[in-house]
């Protein structure tokens, strides 16, 4: 299973999204430090829960950082978030 593919699948589990739109943008960083040979480093994640509603920008955030604990460890290196609530999104 790809990055990208395990990201997708732990955001759906954890948030019930009901927008999710995960985009490797590991192209962009080719040749920077921290970006490695192959891609899947950088990601830019937009994502629409009921889950956040009522959070600020923060919690959200850490909730989206806690639940790639794994990932932000290992194979991303960078991760650009877009969160949002449901009542956000109307």
């Amino acid at each position: 299973m790809s990055v990208a593919e395990r990201i997708k699948q732990k955001l759906t589990d954890a948030f019930s999204p009901i927008e999710l739109e995960i985009v490797d943008q590991s192209h962009l960083h080719a040749g920077h430090a921290g970006a490695p040979e192959g891609g899947e480093s950088h990601f830019r994640v937009r994502i629409i829960a009921a889950t956040f509603d009522g959070q600020s920008r923060v919690m959200r955030q850490r909730a989206i950082n806690k639940v790639l604990a794994e990932e932000l460890a290992g194979p991303v290196h960078a991760l650009s978030l877009e969160v949002l609530g449901s009542r956000d999104a109307a």
